[in-house]
């Protein structure tokens, strides 16, 4: 085997769970081989480069071998080399993930709970009841 389709290596080497999300991620354009977009049915073979965008990182790889099987994973990244450029800018995303908070664990409270919000409702009440927003005595 000299030659293989590259939604079919990419399930192989386990970079996608099946090989139609596979096919997905190429139709989407976010699979490149040798700098240019891939189709699914495009073929690669040893020594090709694959770029593959996710999550906004770019993994680039160079392909060393063909598997016709998915297999257990130390044998299948055996089928590829990452890029000494795309392995520092992958650890450089996982710092800035870790070192920047998601915006939506500062959101301390979800929904009120129905004590919570018949409280609120009646703070509601009260402030309709005031003509003005200037206290008045």
């Amino acid at each position: 085997m000299e030659r293989q389709r590259i939604d079919k290596w990419l399930w192989a080497a386990r970079f996608y769970k099946t090989r139609t999300l596979a096919c997905e991620e190429i139709g989407k354009g976010r699979i490149e081989v040798n700098g240019q977009a891939a189709k699914p049915a495009r073929e690669v073979k040893p020594g090709d480069t694959v770029s593959m965008r996710r999550e906004s990182v770019i993994r680039t790889v160079l392909v060393r071998g063909l598997s016709p099987t998915r297999g257990p994973a130390p044998v299948a990244q055996q089928l590829y080399e990452e890029t000494p450029e795309s392995v520092a800018a992958r650890l450089e995303a996982a710092e800035q993930r870790r070192l920047a908070r998601e915006p939506a664990l500062s959101i301390e409270q979800g929904r009120p709970t129905k004590r919570s919000r018949r409280e609120l409702d009646g703070v509601k009440r009260d402030w309709d009841d005031r003509w003005s927003a200037s206290l008045d005595d």
